[in-house]
């Protein structure tokens, strides 16, 4: 309901920031230096370039401007000020790095307590003015609910939570409906609801009774929209959905899906494959073309058999596709249906080396480089164990609907490795759909990097 209007609130505090990030440095270069020979400025631009790009990745990989962030002023600072310090840590590392020699320390010193300064005027400013507006009745969205009922009461409760400018004046229901006491008044009875919107000044009533089940409907809306009040309807579907459902058009036929899916448009799929045609790319180029001949011969020097893995998984929509992996096992028969445990009698010496530190993956940038995997999705299990999870866990062929990653969401969250009981699984299936759900590049991005720190870091799930 109020999707569009949290976009702008979020675009707009982001774009000041980067604003205020511009006009910091530059006032505090200007004050330092009036004559700044061509050199030191360009040195300048490419400083203040890097402090915009890893400032503006910083704050979309730690979630900066999420909706969940802005509504609280203690979480807001405080997240906050823990992009700022990662932000100057990286810049420290940008002007060692780059030798960047022209700048003093105190023009850099004041640049980010200038910076800081300003972010902290503009949480403030931000917060007041909000607090203003959610203040001033005549400012404030009156509404009534028609009907009384669960539907009504969750409604209720949720304009209550959203902390929004809306203000409930009660419910509207006929006397002989009213089996319990409500925590709004009860207004009037159906046929008197105009009347009393009238009387309060209301701007959008919200009903819960069916228009089908109560014909009268339809003259109440009439009547609303002749008084320039909007009326809107709020289905009940929670006899056969317990969910949000996503609501779509094909004309004026109203689709109900089940979930929200962003790599069902052919734009973001398109975007998806250039990140992952890109990363593979590199991948391949940059690492595979030194690591297989050199793990190869460190395989093949301790075991007998190929230096790649190769078993069939299940891919997009349930279909088998051949994953490769460097071998870190000694052969056997049953490799291809056994899942590796903990301290696992099959695993050689380089083995456990490849896998602690999740070498024994990189050949699957061959298949993200093919389409048949990218570079982050669930991971995709083998044949026999997604024809026995699916038969234990709801909806678990729905993480099918996406390409298998080579890292993913639930990994990230240590949802790795053998699979040991019931919960962790589903604990892994419901990350899983999360992603496929809440996708964006951006999501991508960020899974990336905190895949890359785990493996420097370590996974006790890893072996």
């Amino acid at each position: 309901m109020y999707k569009q209007k949290k976009i702008y609130v979020q675009l707009l505090i982001f774009i000041l920031d980067v604003l205020l990030l511009n006009f910091t440095f530059s006032i505090t270069l200007y004050s330092f230096n009036h004559n700044a020979s061509f050199s030191s400025f360009n040195s300048f631009l490419n400083y203040l370039f890097f402090l915009n790009i890893s400032w503006i990745l910083l704050s979309n990989t730690l979630r900066l401007y999420a909706d969940s962030i802005l509504i609280r002023f203690e979480l807001f600072t405080k997240r906050t000020a823990q992009v700022y310090i990662v932000w100057i840590i990286s810049g420290l590392f940008f002007l060692v790095f780059s030798r960047e020699v022209q700048f003093s320390r105190l023009f850099i010193v004041l640049s980010l307590l200038n910076f800081s300064i300003g972010l902290c005027i503009n949480r403030f400013f931000y917060f007041g003015l909000r607090s203003y507006f959610l203040m001033q009745s005549n400012l404030s969205n009156k509404v009534i609910i028609l009907g009384y009922n669960e539907t009504a009461k969750k409604l209720a409760s949720y304009f209550e939570e959203e902390e929004e400018n809306t203000k409930l004046i009660g419910f509207v229901e006929d006397e002989e409906n009213m089996k319990e006491l409500s925590n709004y008044p009860i207004l009037s009875n159906v046929e008197n609801v105009i009347n009393v919107a009238t009387e309060f000044n209301v701007s959008e009533i919200y009903s819960t009774l069916s228009p089908e089940l109560n014909t009268n409907i339809y003259d109440i809306i009439t009547q609303a929209e002749n008084k320039c009040m909007r009326f809107k309807i709020v289905p009940n579907l929670s006899y056969f959905l317990r969910k949000p459902v996503i609501i779509d058009y094909i004309r004026d036929l109203p689709i109900l899906s089940l979930r929200n899916e962003p790599l069902e448009d052919i734009g973001n799929r398109l975007k998806k494959r250039v990140f992952d045609i890109i990363i593979s790319t590199t991948a391949i180029v940059l690492i595979l073309s030194w690591l297989i001949p050199l793990l190869g011969l460190m395989i093949l020097f301790e075991s007998r058999g190929p230096v790649f893995f190769a078993q069939l998984r299940t891919g997009k929509n349930d279909k088998p596709f051949r994953c490769f992996k460097f071998r870190s096992m000694r052969y056997f028969k049953d490799s291809e249906a056994k899942q590796a445990t903990k301290n696992d009698y099959r695993v050689t010496k380089i083995g456990k080396f490849i896998r602690k530190t999740s070498l024994d993956e990189f050949p699957q940038f061959i298949n993200v480089f093919t389409g048949k995997m990218s570079i982050v999705g669930p991971r995709p299990h083998m044949i026999q164990h997604t024809t026995d999870f699916s038969k234990v866990v709801d909806h678990y062929m729905v993480r099918q609907f996406l390409k298998p990653g080579i890292t993913g969401w639930a990994q990230i969250n240590s949802f790795r490795g053998e699979i040991t009981d019931h919960t962790q699984l589903e604990m892994r299936i419901a990350s899983d759909l999360w992603y496929l759900e809440h996708w964006t590049i951006w999501l991508d991005v960020r899974i990336l990097f905190l895949t890359v720190y785990q493996v420097f870091k370590g996974d006790k799930n890893a072996y």
